[in-house]
């Protein structure tokens, strides 16, 4: 089984929201066995969503393969005025590249999300993204964290997520890696 990190933040320091929060998937999906790698958006090279282009730049066929090599997915994304990033939505647009193959877009994955917010509106960003992965023929977990921003870290060290949230968290691996999508004659189930 193989993850991907997909942090949807321009946010660049290991010591960020998302690059603890990232951290912590990283080390928890490593413990279980689990091939799984980072991309950081903010590090990635991805070029604005260009449909004229008659080549697909390097940068999005990196991400592509990536994306589709990924059993599951974790997205994990700031609240910015109502929603995800649009860099992030830009990312998850060049998608696209894949729309004639027999199995497009991300057919099949299962994909985890997790969005913070400094209000209590992080469920905003969860259910853009779990809209977006629906879209991309993604299968979205019943099981999601919406984080109030000022909850995330323990009081003393502002770099270790809290019990509250490290509970969640691995709720959410311990679901992402336990159901399996299956394929059948007559579509596909989870189990």
């Amino acid at each position: 089984m193989k993850a991907i990190i997909f942090n949807g933040s321009l946010e660049r320091r290991a010591e960020s929201t998302s690059g603890v929060i990232s951290g912590y998937f990283a080390e928890q999906l490593k413990k279980s066995g689990i091939q799984t790698d980072i991309f950081t958006l903010a590090d990635s090279g991805i070029p604005l969503f260009d449909v004229t282009l008659t080549k697909t730049p390097l940068a999005v066929e990196r991400m592509t393969q990536m994306f589709l090599d990924a059993d599951l997915h974790f997205w994990l994304a700031p609240l910015y005025h109502g929603s995800i990033p649009g860099v992030m939505k830009n990312c998850l647009d060049w998608l696209e590249v894949t729309a004639n193959r027999d199995e497009p877009y991300l057919t099949d994955k299962t994909v985890g999300v997790v969005c913070w917010a400094d209000g209590l509106q992080a469920m905003q960003g969860v259910n853009a993204m779990d809209a977006i992965a629906k879209s991309l023929r993604a299968w979205p977990l019943p099981f999601s964290v919406p984080i109030l921003k000022s909850s995330l870290f323990h009081h003393e060290n502002k770099t270790e997520i809290s019990d509250f949230y490290s509970e969640k968290f691995d709720r959410l691996i311990r679901i992402a890696t336990t159901k399996k999508i299956v394929k059948t004659d007559n579509g596909s189930i989870i189990t």
